[in-house]
């Protein structure tokens, strides 16, 4: 994996963390210019990049991790931040949720988590922060989201985050069986038919984050 943070003591202390934890470090930089080279030298399975990195200190990092995703699809972005920036949240989503992630510094709340989302997300998988999910949420249209049943939409906003069925079973108290049908229920009011080759799961998180969080 490659780190991208601008703060010294904080990259050092997690390339130390995630090493203990068996994750191989091949660059910790503190530059976006140093986190394309790096990304493009060694194409590594992931890249966490912070947002606000030098020199503006404003949306460098995310803006670099949306290059990331267009110019290396196969590289895993999470990005790892204080702060949400909707606009480009969204911009990151815009190629697929496959393979993305996006956790509040702040809401991490044991290294466990965060390593498991970094797996997840170097394995194709998704791990949005539920702050994040919900502020994409918020505003514009929202016209196949409001179809759905106040549970069809807790279980799909789950699904954003990353949760798998079994997963969402045990948060809701309910059935495995139930969130399936609550599942199937979200593909059929966004019009996704089975197909050998389509994940729909994957397309249904990126048309609710598309409508509800424009």
């Amino acid at each position: 994996m490659v780190l991208a943070e601008d703060s010294v003591v904080l990259r050092d202390g997690m390339a130390e963390l995630l090493a203990a934890r068996g994750c191989e470090v091949v660059a910790a930089v503190g530059a976006v210019p140093e986190l394309l080279a790096a990304v493009a030298g060694h194409r590594p399975d992931v890249a966490v990049v912070d947002i606000r990195m030098p020199p503006t200190h404003t949306d460098e990092g995310i803006r670099a991790a949306v290059g990331i995703r267009e110019t290396a699809p196969e590289v895993g972005v999470l990005v790892f931040s204080q702060h949400i920036e909707t606009a480009w949240a969204a911009r990151l989503l815009a190629g697929g949720a496959a393979g993305v992630g996006y956790l509040l510094k702040e809401r991490v709340a044991r290294t466990a988590e965060f390593v498991d989302a970094l797996h997840r997300v170097a394995a194709g998988g998704t791990a949005l922060d539920p702050e994040v999910v919900t502020l994409l949420m918020r505003g514009g249209r929202r016209s196949r989201v409001d179809t759905l049943t106040r549970r069809e939409r807790e279980v799909l906003e789950l699904m954003a985050q990353g949760h798998s069925n079994r997963s969402i079973a045990a948060l809701l108290v309910v059935s495995e069986r139930a969130v399936e049908k609550h599942v199937a229920a979200v593909f059929a009011k966004f019009g996704l038919l089975a197909t050998h080759t389509d994940n729909r799961r994957v397309k249904a998180v990126l048309a609710y984050l598309a409508e509800s969080g424009r």
